[in-house]
């Protein structure tokens, strides 16, 4: 987990619990997390859990967005969480942190996956545009009325992918 700096933006392991209750707090207030009805309690959790990977991206002190990455299990390779603040959005630090996480997987493996709610079509066509296509549907998997969708980028089938030649 180095960090990785692009441009004047770093990427870099989650440091503390402080951070982590930032970013929470943040998400909690932000869609689709809002929408969800996910509290910042569960979000933290979530950004403090060790059998993942969290990273934050940050200007000088100032942290501008988070990333969770689960590199086990049957979805290997799957972005559980992209996320940035309010007032850094629209500023391409999104698909920068995308492009690193999908660096990081396919270090590993060949398919990185994501869910987006069917609710947050901005999103939906935001990852289609980056080359993620839709392999499935979770309908009323975490609420009632809204379907996770399932979307995967590859690199080829998983039994015969040599990261080296990614």
């Amino acid at each position: 987990m180095n960090a990785v700096s692009q441009r004047d933006w770093e990427i870099r392991a989650l440091a503390n619990d402080s951070e982590a209750s930032h970013c929470a707090s943040a998400m909690a207030a932000s869609d689709p997390w809002l929408t969800l009805g996910i509290p910042a309690e569960a979000l933290f959790r979530h950004l403090t859990d060790r059998t993942r990977e969290v990273f934050v991206v940050g200007q000088e002190g100032r942290v501008a967005g988070s990333l969770i990455l689960n590199l086990n299990g049957p979805l290997k390779g799957y972005i559980q969480s992209i996320f940035v603040f309010r007032e850094f959005q629209n500023q391409g630090l999104g698909a920068r942190i995308v492009e690193f996480a999908e660096q990081r997987i396919f270090r590993e493996c060949p398919n990185a996956f994501l869910c987006v709610s069917s609710f947050n079509e901005k999103a939906q066509r935001w990852y289609h545009r980056l080359g993620y296509e839709k392999v499935g549907e979770l309908t009323d998997y975490l609420v009632a009325g809204h379907s996770e969708i399932i979307l995967r980028k590859t690199r080829g089938p998983a039994l015969t992918y040599s990261p080296s030649r990614a």
